[in-house]
């Protein structure tokens, strides 16, 4: 069945997908922020020269952060993301009980560029085994 050309324009492709994020945490509540950027970031952004692989989210008085974002080939520092206060404050509690805030995927095709954060909870190393095994098993029915 063919897609109507107005469905596609109401999708949120992603840009860049962090699949080391569901390998190492147990993925909970998930929420899309903006972010701060400068015209040289939005631009490799939109052209996929992004990578989301080992950057991970700070809260630095009352503010998010994205840190080790690699842009291209350089390591960008520090963007700012947009959140309400409520969102980072309860970000924050969880936080305080040992939950981490990981990238899971950017959105950048549409005007605003977008970033999905989730919380998650590390995971050891037999759960990372299980989850190896459980999608070699079904690698194997498919």
């Amino acid at each position: 069945m063919k897609k109507s050309s107005s469905a596609k324009h109401h999708a949120k492709p992603n840009v860049a997908v962090n699949r080391r994020a569901t390998f190492d945490y147990h993925l909970e509540e998930q929420i899309t922020v903006g972010m701060v950027l400068s015209g040289d970031a939005v631009r490799s952004i939109r052209d996929h020269h992004v990578q989301l692989k080992g950057s991970f989210v700070i809260i630095r008085n009352g503010e998010l952060f994205l840190s080790n974002l690699t842009l291209g080939a350089e390591t960008v520092a520090n963007i700012k993301l947009l959140a309400t206060k409520k969102q980072i404050n309860s970000l924050e509690r969880a936080k305080v009980a040992g939950m981490s805030i990981v990238p899971v995927k950017l959105f950048g095709d549409s005007r605003y560029i977008k970033l999905a954060i989730a919380l998650g909870r590390g995971k050891k190393k037999y759960d990372k085994r299980l989850t190896i095994k459980h999608r070699d098993l079904d690698r194997g029915r498919g």
